[in-house]
């Protein structure tokens, strides 16, 4: 299982405002089928393979030139465990949660 943690910033717009371009960046990591939770800081997404996710990162970030950015930076923080499998996000929250209870 792959837990990610994605931020795709749109540079050249002419705003400070990102909403539009991060929401383009957003439908199109959801519509690759893939779990995604929108944060206020970055969007958390869950793959089976590096591969998985890489091609709906290209996506997102395609989105985002399509509304108009003349640059877009990304930033990935990838944690990809094989030696367990099935570890949701919410799962790793947990075992972190419990640990603070010993």
């Amino acid at each position: 299982m792959v837990n990610a943690e994605i931020s795709v910033i749109p540079i050249g717009t002419g705003s400070s405002s990102v909403s539009e371009y991060v929401a383009a960046a957003v439908s199109e990591l959801e519509a690759s089928g893939l779990r995604v939770t929108l944060t206020a800081t970055g969007t958390s997404v869950e793959a089976d393979s590096p591969g998985e996710l890489f091609e709906a990162l290209a996506g997102a970030q395609e989105a985002v030139f399509r509304q108009g950015a003349g640059r877009v930076y990304t930033i990935l923080k990838m944690d990809d465990r094989r030696d367990e499998t099935g570890r949701s996000q919410e799962d790793m929250v947990r075992s972190v949660r419990d640990s603070q209870e010993d």
